[in-house]
């Protein structure tokens, strides 16, 4: 039976970190850190639960089903097709890929553009080049775990422990914690690791990853379950200190930047404050870098899901470049109002997507039902899709029972209802079974 090499399991871990680590896994740890302040480490233990936990758990448990379709037809066929097509287009070029593509030039590029040059000439140009770079990356997915997980994500990687040990140096001034940190620091940090939609991707990621493992020779399943839950681990690792870096950086500098607006300030005041000029430089190379692994990971995994989709009937090669061309476009000319449509659409996503990691997760133990997915698939959809009209329209009563469900202001409001219904769906079928059998041994006796 094939095993990995150390060298092709690092690879493969380091890859999985890449994919998950963009823009924003760089901007909100710094900003939760300058906030949560001297209740900063709290707050990153709450965060990582939602940004480090519920991702791996769901790369795991993708690699475990053998891809998103296969879990998500544990609620149905036309769910899997509409869950897992919304998820790659969401994720994907309705906002993840052309989000990756602006925000490092946003971030740490534009404000440093010289006066009097034309600040969308140079988006376009920023962005062209990062685009070309990732499709010619993509167009070999035989060497994506060679490209990102020997060379792009390890490369990232210093760099940040770079900036991470230098701005260590700084004056310590950290403050009490603000913003809601001062209260509710394990909620308020778990909610903050929403943001960073890796959960949501994981279920993006976790079919590239085996998709390697198979390049890598590794065909039998159990396998494939084992490297992925190890590959997961070492990422999930890595993923926490990172974090624990970027935090720390937002809270030793937490009474001396006052008010940030986002992590990206706090980030580009502390790597001036300790590198000068060639901080700003570092600092767009770490943000490009990470957004371009990112984008890579999520090209890769449209092109070979919508290839599957289509039967065929268009390459893999043809799929990565339209998600290219369509996320270019929108990074230039229509990022706003892509905004408008995707956010919505990834409030609605999330809790589903929460909902069938944990149940794919411990699915072997629990043993579910089918209809224990089916009935928390449908809660855990039509909760938020009522959450979200009612927000432009007005639902009456509707409206006041959703927002009379426990931890609707926490925005975990279809949590206790996809709990409870799972929980009914396993009662019936076990009172269902029991009657059955009670019934089939009457039947018997009778009969002798």
């Amino acid at each position: 039976m094939k095993k990995l090499s150390r060298s092709e399991f690092l690879q493969i871990s380091v890859m999985l970190f890449g994919l998950f680590f963009g823009a924003g896994n760089l901007i909100f740890p710094p900003l939760l850190g300058n906030q949560a302040g001297s209740a900063s480490l709290v707050a990153l233990l709450g965060f990582s639960i939602t940004a480090v936990i519920f991702p791996v758990l769901g790369s795991i448990v993708v690699g475990k089903t053998e891809g998103l379709t296969n879990l998500s037809n544990r609620v149905g066929a036309i769910f899997s097709v509409v869950f897992t097509t919304a998820i790659y287009l969401s994720i994907g070029p309705g906002l993840g890929i052309p989000r990756a593509g602006s925000v490092p030039f946003e971030m740490a590029i534009a404000p440093y553009v010289p006066e009097g040059f034309n600040i969308n000439l140079a988006r376009f140009i920023y962005t062209l080049i990062f685009f070309s770079l990732a499709l010619l990356i993509c167009f070999k997915p035989n060497k994506l775990v060679k490209r990102v997980g020997k060379y792009l994500t390890p490369t990232l990687l210093v760099m940040i422990l770079i900036m991470f040990i230098k701005v260590m140096n700084m004056d310590k001034n950290i403050a009490a914690p603000t913003q809601g940190y001062e209260q509710n620091t394990l909620l308020k940090g778990f909610l903050a690791g929403y943001d960073t939609m890796d959960a949501v991707a994981a279920l993006n990621f976790g079919f590239v990853i085996a998709q390697a493992l198979k390049r890598f020779g590794i065909k039998d399943k159990n396998e494939l379950t084992k490297y992925s839950i190890k590959a997961g681990a070492l990422a999930g690792s890595v993923l926490f200190l990172v974090y624990a870096m970027l935090t720390s950086i937002g809270a030793i500098g937490s009474s001396k930047f006052v008010r940030a607006v986002n992590g990206a300030e706090i980030l580009t005041k502390s790597v001036y404050a300790v590198f000068g000029n060639f901080g700003i430089i570092l600092l767009a190379a770490i943000f490009t870098l990470a957004c371009l692994t990112t984008c890579v990971g999520l090209i890769t995994s449209g092109g070979e899901y919508f290839e599957s989709l289509f039967n065929h009937r268009l390459s893999y090669e043809a799929w990565v470049s339209i998600w290219t061309l369509f996320s270019f476009l929108m990074a230039n000319f229509g990022l706003n109002k892509l905004l408008e449509f995707s956010v919505p659409l990834l409030g609605i996503i999330y809790p589903v997507a929460l909902v069938l990691i944990v149940m794919g997760i411990s699915h072997d133990y629990v043993k579910y039902p089918p209809l224990a997915y089916k009935l928390a698939g449908f809660v855990s959809v039509v909760l938020p899709i009522l959450q979200v009209l009612s927000k432009s329209f007005n639902l009456g009563f509707i409206s006041k029972v959703i927002s009379a469900l426990p931890l609707y202001e926490e925005g975990l409001y279809w949590l206790l209802p996809s709990l409870i219904v799972v929980i009914i769906a396993i009662l019936c079928v076990k009172i269902l079974d029991t009657t059955k059998e009670s019934e089939n041994l009457e039947s018997k006796q009778k009969a002798l």
